[in-house]
């Protein structure tokens, strides 16, 4: 079976991860690189790539689709919520810790950095978050694979960057910084988790279907249920998390959508059943609506086609 993948030193290592663990399964897979437009586009902000819509995933989407790759894995957080019906999620692998991490140039916390300092992300998320939380910090795009932002931290460009601890925990790397609390930093929908793809109804889907990890799949699906009917995708500011209580009865669920400069948010934040809750969950994301969630990601769209037409390609 071949894995698709992109060349990323962290798409890499998640692919064979994949390849590792279905050849512990007795499957022969080869890998199989391809170059998108997200690779390729990295002189400007990642909302301007592609529709800034799963830029990494529809592309590798449309290969599996030409019948070139059987497999492909990604970060479960960059795929669209709507997906072509062909195509299955044949496993939600273990989750990995789902939180943003700071990483600062001397050290400093959030709360200790001095004002007009910088923060280098690629996630509008992030962007509005760290505005309302430090309105006096300074955020700037920051591109580039996690070696790249990582030597543009030591070199001093930035003060402080933002990443997914999950891609360093998959690259192996320990480095010492700030997890932040979902409370004030609600991470993207299916932060942390890899999804494997392959098209419904043939041997890949059975054979990876094995990989799936049934508690990963459910607060996945439900962090994606939340947002589904904001629209915007992983464009707008906004962030879903849940997790399963340790007594394994509740589910407890944060969801948020931001305005771009973080001054305003419509949040929720509650307790849910295990059973029913995808329908509960369902619910709740019709109440982010009506609280005004819906009209916050449709502003934070018309602001970002507005700066779309205004980035300079040349």
């Amino acid at each position: 079976m071949i894995i698709g993948t992109r060349g990323s030193q962290l798409a890499l290592a998640q692919a064979e991860n994949v390849a590792r663990l279905l050849e512990e399964l007795g499957y022969e897979t080869t890998l199989k690189i391809i170059k998108t437009s997200g690779d390729r586009f990295t002189d400007r902000p990642l909302h301007a790539v592609s529709s800034g819509v799963g830029a990494f995933v529809r592309e590798l989407d449309d290969v599996m689709l030409e019948g070139e790759i059987d497999i492909a894995v990604h970060s479960m957080k960059d795929m669209p919520t709507v997906r072509p019906s062909s195509l299955s999620t044949a496993a939600v692998l273990k989750r990995d810790t789902p939180f943003d991490i700071l990483l600062t140039y001397d050290g400093s916390t959030l709360d200790e950095l001095p004002e007009l300092s910088i923060i280098g992300t690629s996630s509008l998320r992030r962007v509005a978050q760290v505005r309302r939380y430090r309105p006096d910090l300074v955020t700037q795009d920051l591109r580039g694979n996690i070696d790249t932002r990582l030597r543009k931290l030591r070199e001093g460009q930035y003060d402080g960057i933002l990443l997914a601890k999950a891609g360093l925990e998959r690259m192996g790397w320990e480095l010492e910084g700030e997890i932040l609390s979902p409370d004030f930093f609600c991470p993207s929908p299916n932060q942390g988790t890899v999804a494997v793809i392959t098209k419904a109804g043939t041997e890949a889907e059975a054979a990876v279907s094995k990989l799936d990890h049934n508690e990963s799949r459910i607060v996945t699906e439900i962090e994606r249920i939340l947002i589904s009917e904001l629209g915007g995708g992983c464009t707008i500011p906004l962030g879903s998390y849940a997790e399963i209580t340790p007594d394994g009865k509740e589910i407890h669920i944060r969801a948020e959508v931001l305005s771009l400069d973080g001054l305003e948010t419509v949040r929720i934040d509650e307790f849910i059943p295990m059973r029913g809750g995808i329908e509960k969950a369902r619910e709740l994301g019709q109440r982010l609506v009506k609280m005004g969630g819906k009209k916050l990601a449709e502003e934070a769209l018309l602001q970002l086609s507005r700066d779309s037409c205004d980035f300079d390609y040349s």
